[in-house]
């Protein structure tokens, strides 16, 4: 018998085998499952649960699971079912009451549901093993109910199956998943491995709304301290933290991590930085996303030197930057969130400021850069090379490049046109829209008393005579190493 004919067999029998089969149970409960997933339906659902935990991991988990899916539908439905025109199994042994009330009329090979579920959860898992795990069970039930229901062979499912599969993969390909990125080229440096958190005092700003981190911090870490404080009082109590403390620990956004680093720098003590803000750059970049992160590497004593961002103006305020230092439109827009996110939240008074500030009949910032004066919009300094990897955005694989990324948003009439050709030029790209550079330093004449800058989040006035500069590898910060490293 050739070996085509014993496959057929071999699938018939199979198929006989399960969807004939009484399993307690499954008769109400598979072909409901199935149903739910018919269009995505169920994945997209699932990926909204996973989204809503809030964790940027979890976010990222459930992203590259809907792309998966939406890869593996467009060529089960573009190629798949055109490519083999197998009809469906016959129902004649199949109970009357697991049999879908709806019987599909496209062809039988590759289950499109079957890769639906194997594209989302290999993309998931490719995210985060642990909701992977938690999906994996829910996939693989759905793609023995079209078994069981009668609409497929089982080879429909596993040829579907294995379409979705490197449908997730080709989406990796496309958009790198985190362990697949370059190693940093942060340089490790040695910092004390706490047991038991001994020797951490972590300040936790209460504005930053995290109990849960700091309470899962120390469940991990049961010898740290941590000390609860509003915004006005966080300098003054990392100040008295860092007099007896062996490792000085923030929980908050970036402006408070930005608060503590001039009494690291100070104090000589390393920073551990839990982020329990709204954005969270700088812990993000560094790989620090949860508590299980830092704690891993504070008690393994795992930790690289970073460069620090430095402005000063002659006769006027001087700070650090981990992030990003900004003149123009952006300070405005970040004043303009703070006066509204009391009330309608950070995400929301962000849009609101960025609508009001391009309907607005604002002027472009004048500045002298090597004796020339420039009208620009913007003026946007980051702390090391920011890239753009495939379709994400922005964000640095390395924070010790001694480099300052430096872009410029040439004047106009108005800034919203201008802000946009410049963002969808990318970055470090010449266009008549802006200019970028990567430089060590750089200096700017000619600014107004009182020109508002941001920094990190924050928002102050600075002086003509502004320089910008780096601290190169002044920071020790803790950082779990990359798995298998």
């Amino acid at each position: 018998m050739p070996l085509r004919t014993r496959l057929i067999a071999l699938d018939h029998r199979t198929f006989d085998a399960v969807a004939t089969r009484h399993w307690p149970g499954a008769d109400r409960f598979l072909p409901r499952l199935s149903r739910s997933a018919n269009h995505g339906l169920l994945w997209f659902g699932v990926a909204a649960g996973i989204a809503a935990t809030g964790s940027p991991r979890a976010r990222r988990a459930a992203l590259r699971g809907s792309s998966s899916l939406a890869l593996a539908s467009a060529a089960v439905n573009t190629l798949g079912k055109r490519s083999v025109r197998r009809a469906r199994p016959l129902l004649d042994g199949v109970p009357l009451m697991r049999q879908l009330k709806r019987q599909p009329v496209t062809t039988s090979f590759p289950s499109g549901h079957s890769a639906s579920a194997a594209a989302f959860a290999t993309g998931v898992a490719l995210e985060s093993r642990g909701w992977g795990a938690g999906v994996a069970p829910v996939a693989a039930a759905v793609a023995l109910s079209r078994v069981y229901t009668g609409v497929h062979f089982p080879s429909d499912v596993l040829a579907g199956a294995a379409l979705g599969a490197g449908a997730a993969f080709a989406v990796r390909g496309m958009v790198p998943t985190r362990d697949l990125l370059p190693p940093p080229g942060r340089p490790r440096v040695d910092a004390p491995a706490l047991r038991g958190g001994e020797g951490l005092v972590l300040l936790a700003n209460t504005a930053a709304r995290a109990p849960e981190r700091t309470e899962a911090l120390l469940e991990a870490l049961p010898l740290a301290e941590v000390v609860r404080c509003g915004p006005q009082e966080l300098g003054a109590e990392l100040e008295k933290a860092a007099g007896r403390a062996r490792v000085l620990g923030v929980c908050g956004g970036d402006g408070t991590v930005n608060a503590a680093v001039p009494v690291a720098l100070r104090h000589g003590l390393p920073l551990a930085v839990l982020p329990g803000g709204t954005l969270n750059h700088f812990a993000y970049d560094i790989g620090v996303e949860d508590p299980r992160d830092l704690c891993r590497a504070v008690e393994a004593g795992d930790a690289v030197a970073v460069d620090v961002g430095r402005f000063s103006s002659e006769g006027g305020p001087q700070g650090y930057f981990l992030n990003t230092f900004s003149l123009g439109v952006y300070p405005e827009l970040v004043r303009l969130r703070d006066h509204w996110a009391h009330r309608i939240g950070s995400r929301a008074a962000a849009v609101l400021a960025a609508a009001r500030l391009l309907h607005s009949d604002r002027q472009p910032l004048s500045a002298e850069f090597r004796g020339r004066q420039r009208a620009l919009w913007l003026l946007f300094a980051g702390n090391c090379t920011y890239h753009r990897l495939g379709f994400t955005p922005g964000r640095r694989l390395d924070l010790a490049d001694g480099l300052l990324d430096v872009r410029i948003v040439h004047g106009g009439r108005k800034p919203g046109t201008r802000l946009l050709a410049a963002a969808l030029a990318g970055p470090l790209r010449r266009s008549p829209a802006q200019a970028a550079a990567r430089l060590s330093g750089l200096r700017v004449d000619g600014l107004e008393e009182g020109t508002v800058a941001a920094y990190d989040g924050e928002v102050t006035a600075v002086r003509d005579g502004l320089l910008i500069d780096k601290l190169p590898e002044a920071l020790t910060v803790y950082r779990p190493l990359p798995a298998g490293r």
